[in-house]
């Protein structure tokens, strides 16, 4: 057993191991607990300041996840777009391959909150044999992205084994793996697994760091290890109230990402998973963070913010106006506020 799997072996995963270390009322979470499983890994853990700050958020059971509203399980109707189990074929030239039900921490306002932790998703040999087949027939797949759960905690071997069945398929052209260690277990990064992912470039790992306290010595090492061995890293955050529906806050991290090698990629607006109402924001408040970082953060620290449309319709950007049109003028508004007037087509000789 590597040093990782012995720390997340550590991980606090009941409620009397939260009532000893914070102050917290059990008989509260009980029901929470029971539908929605809580870890979290003692690094994580260790990021807590005090009750009810963006890490405890993130990480804490919450009496409110109860609520269930019109919300549902699964809103992007994964589970319909799965011509086989755990894998999904949302769109026309790639797939998510779902490898591992379980994480390092279980995130409160998690996608798949449906299944992570409470259920095994059947990732065994006779699973991947029925992905791998689907995959051989489906020419037009160029890209598989490996989610979960965290498929970083499958073993080295287990990772190499079904990436090198990947880069078997002559089609298959990119891999990408979508992964939340480096920010909540970030001793998982280890220089044996550098090394085996190098093997299968080009392959893209995507990140999910959500607030600045969570770039740290340990987890800036971790990216570094991936970004040495020559993996280009992204990171995906969503929008989540009381963590990070702060502009300032937003622009911080993502000005920080670019120093530890993170591109940030997306900005979620939340799904509307069952479970995670408490976490909700408007479309508003995420177009006023985009309009707070343009022009106040580097172009490169600017992600996309989008919305994965319900029943699995796809993702859609969601942009502030900066643009209005009158004729074949065009007035545009810059970063400052200032509208500027600027003609589309001129008159040449």
């Amino acid at each position: 057993m590597e040093r990782w799997q012995r720390t997340l072996q550590k991980s606090m995963t009941s409620l009397g191991e939260l009532s000893e270390r914070f102050s917290v009322e059990v008989e509260a979470l009980c029901e929470v607990t029971k539908r929605f499983p809580m870890r979290v890994s003692p690094y994580y853990a260790g990021l807590i300041e005090r009750s009810g700050d963006p890490i405890w958020l993130q990480c804490i059971p919450d009496p409110r996840e109860l609520f269930e509203g019109d919300f549902t399980e699964d809103p992007l109707d994964e589970e319909g777009l799965s011509p086989v189990p755990g894998l999904i074929h949302r769109y026309p030239n790639r797939v998510v391959l779902i490898v591992s039900s379980t994480c390092a921490t279980f995130c409160r306002f998690c996608m798949r909150k449906r299944y992570v932790g409470c259920r095994s998703t059947g990732q065994d040999r006779h699973f991947l044999r029925d992905a791998m087949a689907y995959l051989e027939g489906a020419v037009e797949v160029r890209d598989v992205i490996l989610s979960g759960g965290d498929p970083l905690l499958l073993s080295d071997d287990e990772l190499d084994e079904i990436l090198s069945n990947l880069r078997k398929i002559r089609h298959v052209e990119i891999l990408r793996i979508g992964t939340r260690v480096p920010v909540t277990l970030p001793e998982r990064i280890t220089p044996r697994l550098c090394r085996m992912l190098k093997k299968h470039h080009p392959l893209y790992v995507n990140t999910h760091f959500n607030h600045p306290r969570e770039i740290t010595a340990q987890s800036s090492r971790a990216c570094d290890r991936l970004a040495d061995a020559g993996i280009p890293l992204g990171n995906q955050t969503v929008l989540l109230k009381g963590v990070n529906d702060d502009p300032l806050v937003m622009r911080e991290l993502m000005q920080r990402l670019l120093t530890i090698r993170v591109r940030p990629y997306y900005i979620h607006h939340l799904d509307r998973v069952r479970g995670t109402a408490h976490f909700r924001t408007s479309f508003q408040e995420g177009l006023k963070i985009m309009e707070a970082l343009r022009g106040y953060a580097s172009g490169m620290a600017v992600p996309y913010y989008v919305v994965d449309l319900p029943g699995g319709k796809g993702k859609v950007p969601l942009l502030p106006d900066y643009v209005k049109r009158v004729g074949q003028t065009y007035c545009f508004r810059n970063y400052r506020g200032e509208e500027i007037a600027y003609q589309d087509m001129i008159s040449v000789p």
